[in-house]
């Protein structure tokens, strides 16, 4: 489990395709780490394989690959990264599972005054889940809903998010991973059986 909180950007260094799926090393500061720790890498919850001073090894299977944007990562890349919180830590974002719903993709990206709004399409069996001002986890960061916008949704950088995360570097044209809230994904299935069938149900991952 997760908060949305980026404790780190590390940068891809190789990539590499083995009996345990795609790998990729990257280079981190993190310290301490252990075999079979779970990391999200961009919010995509992965398994530390190996470890050492400066690096972790995590690798993707092929169902990974088809439903988030790990598919696309080549050597360089840089990626927001969140250790697994312990319990008795604070829930600084919201509750990220690290298990992504959809990939997004980015329309608009535009300065109002001293935020960064995006602008972000996605599709429209996950658009009940997205509730103006509420939390959504876009490549691993907790944020708000901004607003609702034509096919999709919008969120609002701050300053700090812009200096701690790779959000800032989102350019029309980009993908990103989108994990809606986890909470609100569990009402919605439990409420499912008793709506009307016009409402929209979640689809089966």
């Amino acid at each position: 489990m997760f908060t949305g909180i980026i404790s780190d950007v590390g940068t891809i260094i190789r990539v590499t395709s083995t009996s345990a799926g795609r790998e990729f090393v990257v280079r981190s500061a993190y310290d301490g780490l252990g075999d079979g720790e779970s990391i999200a890498c961009d919010g995509v919850c992965l398994t530390v394989r190996e470890y050492a001073a400066e690096t972790f090894t995590v690798a993707a299977v092929v169902t990974t690959l088809e439903r988030t944007t790990l598919g696309g990562w080549t050597e360089g890349r840089r990626i927001n990264t969140e250790r697994a919180m312990a319990l008795g830590d604070r829930l600084g974002g919201h509750l990220v599972s690290g298990h992504v719903d959809a990939v997004a993709d980015v329309t608009r990206v535009a300065p109002k005054g001293d935020a960064l709004l995006v602008d972000l399409a996605l599709g429209a069996e996950w658009m009940p889940l997205m509730v103006p001002h509420g939390s959504v986890a876009v490549n691993g960061v907790s944020l708000t809903v901004n607003e609702l916008v034509d096919g999709g949704l919008q969120i609002s950088l701050i300053e700090y998010t812009l200096r701690h995360t790779m959000l800032g570097a989102l350019r029309a044209g980009d993908h990103v991973n989108i994990e809606a809230d986890l909470v609100g994904k569990f009402v919605q299935q439990l409420a499912a059986p008793y709506l009307p069938s016009t409402v929209h149900r979640q689809p089966s991952p």
